[in-house]
């Protein structure tokens, strides 16, 4: 079997398909997630808390000597800083994103058809035996 031919048998499996829709999609509604966290959430929690912007959260590490204030020009101009409030909201994405693909999990596995029930074991003859005397001397 030609190289070619090999790929092309494994790229046109049904779980290779699969798995390509789903890092597209997933690729997708990572930026949905993205936004709503760093555009409807955080900011709703930074007024919650007390007008705080969480991107704007940072510790300076290294030299400033041109007193910049902000972590965009600190960043461009090399200064060594320590962005905690990126990563709150990084964190508060991750607990998003794990919660909707827990829900998505759950609700794939609800939707699998439940397999039958096995049959019930045959019961031994001595059992129906006794249990056919046991109603015949009942009546």
């Amino acid at each position: 079997m030609s190289m070619m031919s090999e790929f092309r048998e494994f790229a046109l499996k049904g779980n290779v398909m699969d798995l390509a829709v789903g890092v597209i999609i997933g690729g997708a509604f990572g930026k949905i997630v993205d936004s709503l966290v760093g555009d409807v959430i955080m900011p709703v929690v930074g007024k919650i808390i007390g007008n705080v912007d969480f991107s704007n959260m940072f510790i300076v590490l290294g030299d400033n000597p041109n007193g910049l204030s902000t972590l965009a020009d600190l960043k461009k101009a090399g200064v060594a800083t320590l962005a905690y409030g990126n990563f709150i909201t990084i964190v508060i994405n991750f607990l998003i994103l794990a919660f909707v693909i827990f829900q998505m999990v759950k609700m794939m596995n609800r939707m699998k058809k439940a397999e039958p029930p096995a049959p019930p074991a045959p019961t031994p003859e001595d059992i129906v035996l006794l249990r056919e005397i046991r109603d015949s001397l009942k009546k």
